[in-house]
């Protein structure tokens, strides 16, 4: 740990011969091995502390500790006002632009607990003990002094005014900083503008960016003039030129279009086409409604939602909707306008080539270190083949109540005979290829009891019972601090694959009718690797038909001969 010192007369007046001023000497602090030459036309407010190997250059510098070797340079303001808790503890109206779904937001906030404040509101005695944990750790944090860490860089910033900086945080030409953590690693670029923000580490917000009571999430990148209120990003979202109001984005949540808007939702996994909008005009009562997108959603361009609304996990929406659908109970769909009504495509999703590329670029996608936030990639796993299961049932009611109609009607949308057909046998493959891979993997073991609902917890699949469990000890007074909760979350990770093995063994013996042999579990298992295999060549073939001759239209410009026109578009699609 660093020792400080006072300075010396000599060190004084060396330091006030290379043009640098204090408002009273006395009160910096330095480290033992402090040279005068490591400051030049600085101004020193309040109390500073000075460690080893810091450069300070042309920069006003008011109640702020200084780390070791970090560098200050054109700063015009670097200072801590009065006490602060740099962020910590700020609330953040996500989902729900009037605030009742307020999350408190800290620098340690894993994406499972800031799921569980913003979803689990009608547990009030939960959201007031997890609040009460927020508002101790704010407290925890709080100080009359700003500090930058180790080894950071600040360099022609504005205004920095209470801000805690934890180390290799680097500051190029920012606007204005505000009652703000920046994590370790974290990057601030030119003309960015922030006021309460949290940015955990790894996070990079740049050039023009405008966020205000914000959380920015590991490995989280908000660029290119994007602009953000009220909002919370989790890990590796990408977000550039649009906008977003109150929304809870999870895990690689993308949006990279000028045109496009993301307000008063949750979303994950889900990435926002140009012109991509969803409204909330219904304000009778006010701007209280949401919308929700379940993981890996997608809008094509120009797709408009109006709130409120919900779709099911994997679905594609195109056009124009403003029933308030919800298709949550249909993933892998297709959600499309055609002549001003919704019309709902079960299963459709899972012969596209798109999905299972989503799926594979995710995990290969991961920037984070800290790994703070729980994510699950399985493709195969209880929470969507739960909703696949369910669907089935859905249809065979549907056809069931009316076998010769050509048009059904199911929660303000339209779904087709055929469609419905189609959707019956695809999503039967899909269940097939998911219990299988589940039955191969994990073991059965009494203590992971995973049979019953699954939820989707910003990233994590779990049993609805453990969330139930660990809210109850948090109501209980059994658990008593924000990371003994996020421990609970993390435990239950471990363990997914057996607790997954359990739900897809509960399922499969509903099936039958009894508890499966090994041979039936193992017939079950080479059942749905051949079904798996099936899906992937009706993928590929899909892939295929995206990469042929016929998409080349716009190749080979000059080219007078349709060979050098092949090898143009294989050259720049990367093709052999």
């Amino acid at each position: 740990m660093t020792s400080f010192r006072t300075l010396t007369a000599a060190e004084i007046a060396s330091l006030e011969k290379m043009g640098n001023t204090a408002e009273e000497w006395s009160r910096i602090r330095v480290s033992e091995d402090f040279q005068p030459s490591q400051l030049l036309q600085c101004r020193l407010d309040g109390e500073v502390e000075i460690a080893s190997g810091v450069r300070m250059v042309r920069s006003r510098v008011c109640n702020y500790r200084i780390g070791e070797g970090s560098i200050v340079e054109g700063v015009t303001s670097l200072e801590c006002r009065h006490r602060s808790s740099f962020g910590n503890g700020v609330g953040v109206a996500t989902m729900n632009e009037c605030g009742g779904r307020t999350v408190k937001i800290f620098d340690t906030m894993s994406a499972q607990v800031a799921y569980v404040m913003a979803v689990y509101r009608h547990r009030q005695q939960t959201i007031a003990a997890l609040e009460r944990m927020i508002d101790a750790y704010a407290e925890s944090r709080s100080s009359e002094l700003g500090e930058v860490g180790r080894n950071c860089r600040i360099a022609g910033a504005r205004f920095i005014r209470e801000v805690r900086m934890g180390d290799r945080v680097q500051i190029d030409g920012a606007s204005a900083l505000e009652n703000a953590t920046l994590c370790d690693d974290v990057t601030i670029g030119v003309d960015v503008k922030a006021y309460d923000l949290i940015a955990a580490e790894g996070a990079r917000i740049g050039n023009g960016t405008i966020i205000e009571r914000c959380f920015v999430g590991e490995s989280c990148i908000l660029d290119k003039g994007f602009t953000a209120a009220e909002s919370l990003f989790f890990a590796n979202s990408h977000c550039e030129n649009g906008e977003a109001a109150s929304i809870f984005a999870g895990p690689y949540t993308v949006s990279h279009h000028k045109s496009s808007l993301l307000i008063a939702g949750m979303f994950s996994f889900f990435n926002a086409g140009s012109g991509s909008n969803q409204s909330n005009h219904l304000f009778k009562s006010g701007a209280v409604h949401q919308s929700v997108h379940l993981r890996g959603c997608k809008f094509a361009s120009s797709a408009y939602i109006m709130s409120p609304a919900l779709e099911g996990a994997f679905t594609m929406i195109m056009g124009h909707h403003s029933y308030h659908h919800d298709t949550s109970a249909f993933p892998y769909s297709y959600l499309i306008e055609k002549e001003g009504r919704s019309h709902l495509m079960p299963g459709a999703n899972l012969t596209s080539y798109g999905a299972v590329r989503d799926v594979e670029k995710w995990p290969a996608r991961d920037r984070r270190k800290i790994r703070r936030d729980v994510i699950d990639f399985d493709e195969y796993n209880p929470y969507v083949t739960g909703a696949m299961i369910d669907a089935v049932n859905i249809l065979h009611t549907l056809q069931e109540q009316d076998p010769d109609v050509e048009v059904y009607t199911y929660n303000k949308t339209l779904i087709r005979a055929a469609s419905l057909q189609r959707g019956l046998k695809l999503y039967n493959k899909a269940i097939v290829a998911a219990l299988g891979a589940m039955l191969d993997r994990g073991e059965s073991n009494p203590r992971y009891d995973g049979s019953g609902r699954w939820i989707d917890a910003a990233g994590q699949y779990m049993t609805r019972r453990a969330m139930q469990q660990i809210l109850d000890e948090v109501d209980e007074g059994r658990l008593t601090d924000l990371a003994a909760i996020d421990n609970r979350f993390r435990v239950f990770d471990v363990h997914y694959d057996d607790y997954a093995h359990s739900w897809a063994v509960s399922v499969y013996a509903a099936m039958l009718g009894h508890m499966p042999d090994i041979d039936e579990l193992n017939e079950a298992i080479q059942a749905g690797r051949n079904a798996h295999a099936a899906m992937r060549r009706t993928t590929d073939a899909d892939r295929d038909r995206d990469c042929s001759l016929d998409m080349a239209v716009s190749y080979g410009l000059d080219c007078d001969n349709e060979e050098d026109r092949r090898k143009d578009y294989y050259a720049v699609r990367g093709l052999k």
